[in-house]
């Protein structure tokens, strides 16, 4: 089954990807079932987030607009 991207802009394929990327937390090793990344923006900077179910760790990715 494919999974098809939820939205068409390239923010909304990046995020896509990032779900679909590994879904381990770095700090206790956490396998996230329904990885979901949170995204927020300052203008200049895109930061998609995501907290651990498990320790509530957060793993971020920040991207330069």
């Amino acid at each position: 089954m494919s999974k098809t991207a939820r939205g068409t802009t390239a923010l909304d394929r990046l995020r896509d990807r990032l779900d679909q990327d590994g879904h381990v937390c770095s700090a206790c090793g956490y396998v996230h079932p329904d990885p979901s990344w949170e995204a927020v923006t300052t203008g200049d900077r895109i930061q998609y987030r995501r907290r651990c179910d498990s320790c509530g760790a957060l793993a971020r990715r920040t991207y330069r607009l």
